[in-house]
């Protein structure tokens, strides 16, 4: 018995099956990515040949890779000799892809980040006055750090124009600074 697709063409059973084991192994990857950070699913730091991805790429890969001899040989070979064929086929094409998928998932779970930037990070930094600081009160700079411009409230124990170079000496707070001139 085969079924019929949408343009009346026979689709094999075993195909079909193939396809459909594949199809399986995509939507459990897309849960895997989607929900699976969220709900921990698979759990919250699982890595390596067992982990949901991997393990969704070599049942995908398995499905798919396996319909390509189903639909080759169907209807010249017995089913059973079908299925077989399918599935070594299948498992061996479907290694190489839950192999790059560990690899894959390994590499993104230990990238390198850069730190968080903290109040600590803040002292030694350059940057310039964008708001005039008065000798009492406070104004604002721009400062440089890791790559970003950021604004930061500041004061100084001198009054600084606007477009001075600065130095911080002392992070009073998460938003402000204690600066110094480097001009002389």
């Amino acid at each position: 018995m085969t079924e019929r697709d949408e343009q009346g063409v026979a689709v094999d059973p075993v195909t079909l099956t193939f396809l459909v084991i594949g199809g399986f192994g995509v939507l459990l990857l897309v849960i895997a990515l989607v929900v699976g950070d969220l709900l921990h699913f698979g759990g919250p730091d699982a890595d390596g040949p067992f982990s949901l991805p991997a393990i969704a790429a070599f049942i995908g890969g398995a499905g798919f890779v396996g319909a390509i001899p189903a639909a080759l040989v169907a209807g010249s070979w017995s089913s059973g000799s079908t299925v077989a064929l399918s599935t070594v086929v299948g498992v061996v094409g479907a290694l190489p892809l839950a192999y790059g998928a560990v690899r894959l998932t390994s590499g993104l779970i230990r990238m390198r980040t850069d730190p968080t930037l903290t109040e600590e990070g803040l002292p030694g930094a350059l940057g310039t006055v964008i708001t005039p600081i008065p000798a009492v009160g406070f104004g604002e700079v721009r400062i440089r750090v890791a790559g970003q411009d950021l604004k930061y409230s500041a004061r100084s124990h001198t009054p600084l124009p606007i477009g001075t170079p600065i130095f911080v000496s002392e992070a009073l707070s998460a938003t402000l600074v204690e600066v110094v001139s480097t001009a002389d």
